[in-house]
């Protein structure tokens, strides 16, 4: 039965290491090779690393160009890398798996882990529902392929209840914000800003989160042959993005009041949001190959992939230095 269903929806520098000062000096000297480059960033409001980059000044100095192109959700970002029109995209494990499996010339080259609470199953503020088990027979929004289809899957799995024992109703996330408040549906899994704005706003309650049932790692992708032809643009540009997540966490309401207005978004919701947040850049270390494994195997124990995948092929791990170097420089200097 879950093969079938899923089928049918596919779609003081001293204390640094000799290394970490090597690499800082490498990343000094990759800067002045950046010259005359442009980097195109595919951005998401999930992410919003332009927004986070030019309200902490993180580019400021940079001898490269960034020409930013935003997107509403993950399919147009991996439509831009696997059409080379994108050399840097931001989008969720299952999204980047999936353009990694079909052989889009993309690489793995850093994670963006934030707080698995962002990403939660909400039920109406006066629904009965309170576990998984009470949605039996209920109507639940879902995207192939999407995070909202990986953790209802995935507490369905862990309460070892059928894939059937709930109607799923494929629907995005813009309409099914709308169908929740108005009883269309019973139950929306989602990803931020749209959990604060349905609490914020209409109540609602989250019964699930991510915590304890999957990684939910978000991809920092990059098209291959720009490794190797921007890499010192890229290199820096992480060690940025690095130091721009680190100064919205130290600055999480002014940072939320200055997006919300960049954004649209209601200030409240923007605060909620910002608040629980966590997001930070990291190297590809071996939990995140094993974590980025282990979401590859359910999608392929699902059917949502035809065959197993090995990550491995797609993960870039040359870029590690730099990141590991500057978070090594940032404890230190915090430490102070």
């Amino acid at each position: 039965m879950l093969l079938r269903w899923i089928r049918r929806a596919r779609f003081a520098i001293p204390a640094l290491s000799l290394s970490a000062f090597t690499a800082l000096g490498v990343m000094h000297a990759g800067a002045v090779h950046a010259q005359g480059v442009t980097l195109r960033v595919g951005d998401q409001n999930y992410y919003n690393v332009r927004a986070s980059m030019e309200a902490s000044g993180a580019l400021e100095g940079a001898t490269y160009q960034v020409e930013w192109k935003h997107f509403q959700s993950a399919a147009p970002v991996a439509e831009g890398l696997n059409a080379g029109a994108l050399d840097l995209g931001f989008l969720g494990d299952s999204g980047f798996l999936f353009l990694a499996a079909k052989g889009a010339p993309v690489k793995l080259i850093a994670v963006s882990r934030q707080n698995p609470d962002t990403i939660a199953l909400l039920v109406p503020k006066d629904s009965p529902v309170k576990s998984i088990q009470d949605l039996k027979g209920k109507k639940v929004a879902y995207w192939p392929g999407a995070w909202s289809q990986q953790l209802t899957l995935r507490a369905l799995e862990k309460a070892g209840l059928p894939t059937d024992y709930v109607q799923f109703v494929k629907l995005m996330p813009i309409d099914a914000a709308v169908a929740l408040p108005n009883g269309a549906i019973d139950a929306f899994p989602v990803w931020e800003p749209y959990i604060s704005q349905q609490v914020v706003h209409n109540g609602a309650r989250p019964i699930i989160t991510a915590r304890h049932l999957m990684p939910g790692l978000s991809s920092v992708a990059a098209y291959a042959p720009s490794v190797t032809e921007k890499r010192a643009a890229i290199a820096d540009f992480l060690v940025r993005l690095q130091k721009a997540r680190a100064w919205v966490e130290s600055h999480k309401d002014v940072y939320a009041d200055q997006w919300a207005k960049k954004a649209g978004l209601d200030r409240e919701v923007a605060r909620h949001w910002i608040g629980q947040a966590g997001m930070t850049i990291e190297a590809v270390d071996k939990q995140a190959v094993a974590d980025y494994q282990g979401t590859s195997d359910f999608l392929t124990q699902t059917g949502a992939l035809p065959n197993r995948f090995d990550v491995s092929s797609i993960v870039d791990t040359s870029f590690t230095q730099v990141l590991d170097a500057k978070r090594a420089a940032a404890r230190q200097s915090a430490s102070r």
